[in-house]
């Protein structure tokens, strides 16, 4: 499939319209990132390529200026907008309303702020920039606004008004940073992802895997790696409970899962006693501040970790310093930065374990990006 922003658009690094060629391509470079892997001879599994028009979550960028909204993708190593109507990558929800996403920014930037009373005159400022996060949940699409400038009560009327239009768009939601929880002005219904069977309602610009068909990969290479043992499993990093969920799903497994954010664990709490999931336990906790110690470590038969790019090197040491006897058999890393995966792989490489298999799964289609699920296993 060709792409008209290509070269432009600073999504994709990769053309669209040699697909064999791509593929060849993507997975050789993988392979050569991971020659600096301390173990000779890795075992690779074969590449999942996740397909176009499955990306759920895309990030659009706006400015308005002299009554002009620029509404679209970040220029390749640029600040300047390029003009988006469709994406290859996108979802057909989510591409089937860009125009009218760009509708509502456009009234939302249109309409001025009015402000306190300043040497007697009005203080009439507009929204003049921002980012547009839209999430194509099973239900609908989950819109964030994210910019510093308040929402006046005449902003939320305009979205209150283009959302009754639109049986796509379920929440619109404004935060001033990424840092700061969203704040739904119109929410018709709860948006939620199904995650093996398992309906789990999310918070408004909760972090997601790309895609719902990368997700399922993801997830099918932990149930594989993990395999046929039973008993206690640690989810490091364990966000919205991806990986927990699945595991779970063999009652004679008992899940602890941990993550430093309270409101996804929070969320998780929530779906668990909703689905009656019982054999799942939640621990908030910082693991780059505070990584399982050897007297945590002894209880578990295998470790799932899914790290952010940083990776989790503070976790990897504390398992090189654990004694052989009370070492996890099985680790399962899940990395979406190939470089900080070799810092971590190489600390459990140089403490008894070796690298049973390796697979690449091509989430972030088109791109340098590369998404992986390596199994390591105990040396003889």
């Amino acid at each position: 499939m060709s792409c008209i922003y290509w070269q432009r658009c600073g999504g994709c690094s990769y053309s669209l319209d040699n697909e064999d060629e791509y593929k060849k391509v993507k997975t050789n470079k993988f392979k050569q990132l991971l020659q600096n892997l301390s173990q000779e001879n890795v075992p690779f599994g074969e590449t999942v390529f996740i397909p176009e028009n499955t990306r759920r979550r895309a990030s659009f960028v706006f400015k308005y200026s002299k009554g002009k909204l620029e509404f679209g993708f970040n220029e390749k190593s640029s600040r300047d907008i390029i003009s988006i109507e469709q994406c290859a990558l996108l979802t057909p929800r989510i591409n089937k309303n860009i125009g009218f996403i760009k509708n509502l920014i456009n009234e939302i930037c249109k309409t001025p702020i009015v402000g306190k009373l300043k040497k007697g005159k009005p203080e009439n400022n507009s929204i003049a920039s921002g980012d547009i996060l839209v999430c194509d949940a099973e239900n609908g699409l989950d819109i964030v606004v994210e910019t510093i400038a308040p929402f006046s009560l005449e902003h939320k009327l305009i979205i209150s008004e283009f959302i009754q239009n639109n049986s796509d768009v379920i929440r619109i939601s404004h935060r001033k940073d990424i840092n700061d929880e969203a704040e739904p002005i119109v929410e018709k219904v709860k948006p939620y992802i199904r995650i093996s069977d398992i309906d789990v309602f999310i918070s408004a610009g909760t972090f997601l895997q790309a895609s719902k068909e990368g997700e399922k990969a993801l997830i099918d290479l932990v149930v594989k790696y993990v395999g046929s043992d039973e008993g206690n499993i640690a989810d490091l990093f364990c966000g919205i409970g991806t990986f927990s969920y699945p595991l779970s799903k063999n009652k004679n497994n008992k899940i602890t899962s941990m993550d430093s954010s309270k409101p996804l664990l929070d969320g998780f709490k929530t779906s668990i006693n909703k689905n009656m999931i019982t054999n799942i336990r939640i621990m908030q906790k910082n693991l780059f501040k505070y990584p399982l110690d050897e007297e945590e470590l002894k209880s578990f038969h295998a470790i799932v970790f899914d790290p952010p790019r940083a990776g989790a090197a503070a976790q990897m040491k504390k398992i090189k310093e654990t004694g052989a006897d009370k070492q996890p058999g099985k680790i399962i890393a899940v990395s979406c930065n190939p470089h900080s995966f070799i810092k971590d792989a190489n600390i459990l490489l140089s403490a008894n374990y070796m690298i049973k298999e390796i697979t690449l799964v091509d989430q972030f289609t088109y791109s340098n990006h590369c998404e992986l699920v390596a199994q390591f296993v105990k040396k003889s």
